[in-house]
């Protein structure tokens, strides 16, 4: 009887697992399929969707030296519209600059509050944690005044300095650090090791999971940031592809369909990242959690 409980209980799950993931995937099928779509058949005279278009876009490109009639029509439409190189390499450059700071600085946190021990180290991590309870809207006001009065606003600087520092990224990595054997940093102190080399060469080789967890987190959130760059970028020059996708919503009327193709070409690189941390990540999630010392 138990068994029929627990097969019947593992089928739900599935089913259940099952629909939730047909559910995200139709927003993205949606995506793909509208990006190349004729203007006039994302929505058809009833209102219905339609799942695959009718008549592609076709535009002639040069691919490799020689003239392509190409069905992709949207894309080169889309990435000649609002100059998708500039915004790419924006969005890169900050966001591989800013994961690198805020893992470099977790790390960094994570070790001083799970391996050091000195008077109030847990006072200390418990205000640090309790920043996480504080909505960013309500720091948003401050941070752009403290970056303004630096001289920040319409730099990376601006763009980069907010997102350095993570109290969840520094918590995550302190419940892995309190997993791992407090022998092998005793035996790198017999040594000689000093604190920076037991975290160079003892902490992080040992941490790959959980820290390619924070990073794909963090290059995600990075990424596909749209408030605080909408606020801090003025220029042109350094304004990312969030911000560039904004162009193709016009005050009267949405081309729909050049956003979808600007809109797969922003979310691709992620999904890249996810599918080359996918190991790493999966692993970490299981293990970042248990462990003390």
């Amino acid at each position: 009887m138990n068994k029929q409980l627990s097969l019947t209980a593992k089928i739900i799950l599935y089913v259940v697992l099952i629909l939730g993931g047909i559910t995200m995937v139709i927003p993205f099928l949606w995506m793909a399929v509208t990006s190349i779509k004729q203007p006039g058949e994302v929505f058809s005279i009833t209102g219905n969707i339609t799942w695959w278009p009718e008549h592609f876009v076709w535009k002639d490109t040069v691919i490799n030296g020689e003239n392509v009639r190409a069905w992709w029509g949207n894309y080169p439409d889309a990435w000649e519209a609002i100059n998708i190189p500039r915004l790419y390499l924006n969005s890169i450059f900050v966001a591989v600059v800013t994961t690198f700071l805020q893992v470099l600085t977790s790390t960094w946190a994570a070790y001083a509050f799970s391996r050091l021990r000195f008077p109030g180290r847990d006072t200390l991590f418990m205000g640090y944690l309790a920043t996480m309870m504080i909505p960013g809207s309500v720091t948003l006001i401050p941070v752009f005044m403290i970056m303004r009065m630096l001289g920040f606003i319409d730099t990376y600087w601006a763009l980069i300095i907010p997102g350095v520092f993570s109290a969840g990224g520094t918590f995550m990595l302190r419940q892995f650090f309190m997993s791992l054997p407090g022998e092998l940093e005793d035996a790198a102190k017999i040594d000689g090791c000093s604190y920076f080399m037991i975290w160079k060469n003892v902490i992080i080789p040992l941490s790959k999971p959980a820290i390619a967890t924070l990073t794909t987190f963090t290059f995600m959130g990075c990424w596909g940031s749209f408030m605080w760059p909408l606020i801090v970028s003025i220029s042109e020059s350094i304004r990312t592809l969030p911000i560039g996708i904004q162009y193709f919503q016009g005050a009267h009327a949405t081309e729909y369909t050049q956003l979808m193709a600007a809109s797969m070409m922003i979310t691709l690189p992620v999904i890249i990242l996810f599918i080359f941390n996918q190991k790493y990540f999966v692993e970490g999630i299981k293990l970042s959690g248990f462990g003390g010392r």
